[in-house]
């Protein structure tokens, strides 16, 4: 086995993930902790995700990651700084912890049975990010409903973007099997150069019931009392829904549901822009009342 799980990374960094990572947006007094705990989730993701690791070794590694974080040891750099970070801000394990019930979930499971069975994954591999996000910046714990519904439809987007990828590299399949079923679709349509109509049907409805929750998270940003977190927060709504529109188009087997430069930056303007009209519009004395720097 490898010295440390972080030679096992994959090369990916913040930059390259689909939604901001502490972006300029959030103010510079909150991004260390937040990139101390991105590293330590890049660096469990990678491990789950590794091609040629034996499921035992994953394991293994991600038990050291949790070691370190917890002060059990200190093998793994990344653990060590996140426990670092937390205990600066008196903040719990918690969530890093819940992540790597995701990242265990990854090496173990492979199949999901219905679209519960995917939300309560998203419980522990999505909800916990946004809720580690929140309380660093000392946000209320009313905010928590909405970020899930987000975090969640993040996460599905992810899945239905790489939906063949992880089938094939990884026999890892996230499209709930009722949902296959319900539109006459197979497992192994993953496998094809692009989707058949049928797997186009599933993905577009599994598309569609994504679209719900964003719709159910639509208020969050208004929700957030730091004006700069809320913007991030509008940004990353726009972007989950312009890619949302795209998955009910588009075959991620053969065509490219992702956004380029420009539309992110594009796209990332729009979210600023509604994220401001929605903080003017709430009522002057609310929104004096909870608007920080």
């Amino acid at each position: 086995m490898t010295g440390t799980a972080a030679e096992l990374r994959s090369g990916k960094g913040s930059g390259d993930e689909n939604f901001p990572v502490a972006s300029w947006i959030v103010h510079p007094r909150y991004r260390p902790a937040i990139l101390a705990f991105y590293e330590f989730v890049r660096v469990a993701d990678d491990i789950a995700d590794h091609p040629t690791l034996a499921e035992g070794e994953k394991l293994a590694l991600l038990d050291r990651l949790e070691n370190s974080l917890l002060g059990r040891g200190s093998s793994e750099p990344q653990g060590v700084a996140l426990k670092i970070a937390l205990a600066d801000r008196a903040l719990s394990p918690r969530h890093a912890r819940d992540l790597l019930t995701a990242f265990r979930l990854d090496v173990t499971k492979r199949r999901y049975r219905d679209f519960d069975d995917l939300i309560d994954y998203c419980r522990y591999s999505a909800m916990p990010v946004g809720r580690f996000v929140l309380d660093v910046h000392g946000e209320r714990g009313t905010t928590w409903d909405a970020n899930d519904q987000l975090c969640a439809a993040l996460q599905i987007i992810n899945h239905l973007q790489d939906c063949a990828k992880d089938y094939r590299a990884l026999d890892r399949i996230y499209i709930p099997l009722d949902a296959f079923a319900a539109h006459g679709a197979k497992v192994e349509d993953l496998g094809a150069d692009r989707a058949t109509p049928a797997l186009r049907a599933c993905i577009a409805a599994l598309a569609e019931r994504t679209g719900g929750l964003l719709d159910q998270s639509r208020v969050f940003s208004s929700l957030i009392r730091d004006r700069r977190l809320a913007l991030e927060v509008a940004v990353i709504q726009a972007l989950a829904e312009r890619l949302t529109g795209l998955l009910k188009v588009r075959d991620p087997l053969s065509e490219r549901v992702h956004l380029g430069k420009p539309q992110v930056a594009v796209t990332g303007l729009v979210g600023v822009i509604k994220g401001l009209l929605g903080r003017f519009a709430r009522p002057p004395v609310a929104a004096a009342a909870t608007v920080r720097d």
